[in-house]
């Protein structure tokens, strides 16, 4: 028997990356997945390509905040419960999010309603039914390493991420009595063609310098610790802010040097 039979999943912005290996490691562990996407044809397609798991795309816009409540309420109608929330939408903006100065207002602002209020908005729409009929549920949020290092940059991006860790903990501590756990999952550089298109690749070695591990991340390492928290294998953990990094930032901030991989001017 697979760990998660009989348990309904929602992951939204589940067509590549992170998302993508999120809702095929679910389905592979037995749970039906519904793919929270704007493009439904597209996502009907990779389902077809999965034939031999329960993956369904549902529509879901983080920037159409009625989306959300018409995905939750179409899962709901077609399989009355939700046992599973993966909320693995997240956005940046690096053109416009810089230090304090120099960052654009309306761009900070707008990332935490995206980054934040996702989180907020599904969360508050699927805890009722997780706890009608005493089911419980596991909620796990996507967040970054962002949300715990400063950096000199991506500010909006990072503070986003820390609000994500902390209302992760707020859902742990007032829903546990309902047997809801929340946790959050911290991904360090991931190899996901976001970071291919925001990170250069003298940014990507020097960030790596400092990766004890010495590799990127892959989809399915993010994926593998989301499926720890979705299943019973964490049935006595909630509030976990789970960095999965490769031990980045875990030492001292001279590790590059100690090791030899200072980056060469």
């Amino acid at each position: 028997m697979k760990a998660l039979n009989n348990k309904v999943a929602i992951v939204t912005s589940a067509t590549r990356g992170i998302g993508l290996a999120c809702a095929l490691k679910l389905a592979r562990e037995g749970a039906t997945v519904y793919m929270g996407v704007r493009r439904l044809d597209a996502t009907q397609e990779i389902c077809d390509n999965y034939a031999d798991l329960n993956m369904k795309p549902v529509f879901f816009d983080a920037f159409n905040v009625d989306s959300y409540k018409a995905m939750v309420d179409e899962v709901i109608q077609k399989e009355g419960k939700i046992d599973i929330l993966v909320n693995n939408y997240g956005t940046g903006n690096p053109e416009k999010d810089h230090d304090l100065i120099n960052t654009d207002e309306e761009s900070f602002f707008r990332l935490l309603e995206l980054n934040v209020g996702s989180v907020f908005r599904i969360s508050k729409l699927v805890i009722p039914y997780m706890i009608e009929n005493n089911r419980g549920g596991s909620i796990v949020n996507i967040s970054s390493i962002s949300g715990t290092v400063p950096d000199i940059s991506r500010i909006g991006y990072g503070v986003s991420k820390s609000a994500v860790n902390n209302i992760t903990q707020q859902i742990a501590m007032e829903y546990a009595k309902y047997n809801i756990r929340c946790n959050a999952v911290l991904p360090g550089m991931t190899a996901t063609d976001a970071v291919s298109r925001s990170m250069d690749e003298q940014f990507q070695k020097s960030f790596l310098s400092h990766v004890p591990l010495n590799r990127m991340g892959t989809p399915e390492d993010i994926a593998n610790a989301v499926f720890f928290f979705a299943s019973e294998n964490s049935s006595y953990i909630t509030g976990s802010i789970l960095e999965v990094s490769g031990g980045y930032h875990l030492g001292t901030p001279q590790y590059a040097d100690y090791v030899g991989r200072k980056m060469q001017e």
